[in-house]
């Protein structure tokens, strides 16, 4: 009996044919040349949010990418917590380190006017305000990578090294931002 059941299990699997392939698309490059050109527009900024691409996959979703940097915290202030209610972010540290809080509450939110580049170009429908209230702290540096999911608030509270830089990969499945856009 166990031969008989072998013979039928074997060539019901042999004969299944692989799945077809689904479209191909083309790979998106963002050089490290492009991304601290990017910084480097801005760099005196206390803070600034580049979109560097927005790209379509498949028609499906958009992927942007992104590089932020952010002045040292000391004897300024810090800014204020902020959340996007579609989008996933993904931070990748080049340099510099801080304390990054997520989660909790933010202070006195409110929502960021619809017409804002905010919206427009980098995150979506998002809602900032004050600080964040228990929230969960996490010290990050060079090479770290958090990600941050729609609604969640999230917030540098401290910056401990001159600046923070990081590449941010918004992961946008409601095709928000604008797909083939692209510095200049």
């Amino acid at each position: 009996m166990r031969n008989f059941i072998l013979a039928v299990v074997v060539p019901l699997c042999w004969s299944q044919t692989p799945a077809p392939h689904l479209p191909r698309g083309s790979a998106t490059d963002v050089t490290n040349a492009e991304i601290q050109a990017t910084v480097q527009k801005t760099a005196t900024a206390p803070v600034s949010d580049q979109a560097i691409r927005v790209v379509s996959i498949n028609g499906e979703y958009n992927v942007g990418i992104g590089v932020v940097h952010r002045a040292k915290t000391a004897g300024r202030n810090p800014g204020g917590g902020i959340e996007h209610s579609q989008i996933t972010e993904v931070y990748h540290v080049i340099e510099g380190n801080a304390t990054l809080v997520t989660g909790g509450t933010i202070e006195n939110p409110r929502e960021t006017p619809p017409d804002s580049a905010v919206v427009k170009v980098l995150n979506g429908p998002s809602t900032g305000g004050g600080p964040i209230q228990n929230g969960v702290s996490r010290k990050v540096g060079p090479g770290d990578v958090v990600i941050i999911p729609p609604n969640t608030p999230h917030w540098f509270s401290e910056i401990t090294s001159d600046q923070i830089v990081y590449l941010v990969v918004r992961v946008d499945p409601h095709k928000i931002l604008p797909a083939g856009y692209g510095t200049k």
